[in-house]
Order: structure tokens, then sequence, then C-alpha cells
């Protein structure tokens, strides 16, 4: 509907057709067009945020804690069936986001394939009713760590599986003779930017104690041995 105002402003401004009552006729279809298109506007982002609400409530009930995530630079190949072209491979950006046709803009990282398959067929459907999607992960590249400070090979690693903190500490060859082993920390940055540290005592954890500690990593983790 606002595609059509617009059409028909632009069609009595260009061909120079009257508008009722002058100039004032005139501002209050410029006043109509615009409620029109930010009402359109708003009903289409309520939906996204809707459709978002659903999908954060499905990512913390269904998603296993050793489930992979898509990261950044991951590759991924996404197809609708019966549709040759919207089949292609598509590269997650630094920012987390992927563009596909029908789709728009959505957020890929942090998501499992399964639930980005859901949101993808969402809007698809929106076009394609019988849409039926499917993603799979071509290249793995956004699962990485990174260990720093006083270990054999410190650095960032890219795996293709999620890891404990003691084999993290494994990937770099061990720790340094030096290193003060009950004071090493494990950083992570969440989504709106908090940093967390969590304690690791590898003296207490290499004799089968404080186990808790040997958590489960998450990308971009950091290992920090002092």
């Amino acid at each position: 509907m606002s595609n059509l105002l617009i059409f028909d402003l632009v069609a009595k401004v260009r061909y120079g057709l009257r508008f009722p009552l002058g100039s004032a006729g005139l501002n209050c279809y410029l006043l109509v067009c615009c409620v029109v298109v930010l009402f359109c506007l708003s009903f289409s982002m309520s939906a996204f945020a809707e459709e978002d609400t659903l999908l954060t409530e499905l990512e913390m009930g269904q998603v296993e804690p050793r489930e992979y995530r898509i990261g950044a630079e991951d590759v991924l190949h996404i197809s609708v069936w019966k549709e040759k072209e919207l089949q292609r491979e598509v590269i997650v950006r630094p920012d987390g986001g992927i563009s596909f046709p029908f789709a728009g803009e959505i957020k890929a990282a942090g998501r499992t394939p399964a639930l980005l398959e859901l949101v993808l067929t969402k809007r698809i459907q929106k076009f394609i009713p019988d849409a039926l999607v499917t993603v799979s992960i071509t290249k793995l590249a956004g699962l990485r760590i990174y260990v720093i400070g006083k270990v054999k090979k410190s650095g960032q690693f890219v795996i293709g599986r999620y890891v404990d903190v003691l084999q993290a500490l494994t990937l770099a060859g061990g720790l340094d003779p030096y290193a003060s082993e009950k004071n090493i920390k494990i950083l992570r940055r969440d989504d709106q930017g908090r940093e967390q540290a969590f304690p690791f005592n590898y003296s207490k954890v290499k004799n089968g104690e404080k186990l808790t500690q040997n958590i489960q990593l998450q990308n971009n983790d950091v290992v920090v041995v002092p």
C-alpha cells in the first residue's frame, strides 16, 4: 500500500497534476504517505522482533551445551528444496550476520544450523509458502580459542570441536615450568561486550579436585596463564 501511495505522489509531482486544495492538499497528502510508510516499517520490525524472541526462547530451551554454534567466517551451504536459484554458499561476516534472498539480513553467529534453518524457513515462506530450507557447514572457521602467557606454544587455535581448559592447555603444549598453576583465568566476553573471568587452579584439577573449574570453552575465550 505504501508503495502505491509513493508512486502516486511521484506521478503527481512529475507530471504536474493538481492536488485538492493546492499546497495544503499536497502537505496533507505527504503527511498521509509518511504515516502509512512508518506504519508498514513498524509492523515489519515488530514481526522480526517477535521472530527473534521466539528463536531466543528456542535457543535457551533446546540447544544442547555441546551442540555446535555457527561462528564468524564459517562457510555455510544454504539450499531451498526445488529452488535451484536459492542454493549457494555464504560466509558469515565478522559481525555474525549473513544475507540471503527473500530473507534479508539474518543473525547467524551463535545459532545452531537447525535454528538458522528455522529462521530462514519462516522468512522465505512469506514468499514461497512450501519452502524447505537446509543449512550445512562446509568450512569451520569460527570456533577459535586463545591461550596466552606462560605456555610452550601460545596463540590462536582454530578448532573443529569444543574443548575444555585442560584440552586447551594441551593444544598449547602444556605449561611453562615457571607458570603460576593456581592463578590461571579464562576470559569471556558476552554479546553485550561484558567480560567475565573464570578461575582455574591447575594444581587442584590435575589432582582430581575442583573439577568444575575445567569448563567447556566457548568461541573466542582467552585462557591466561600468568
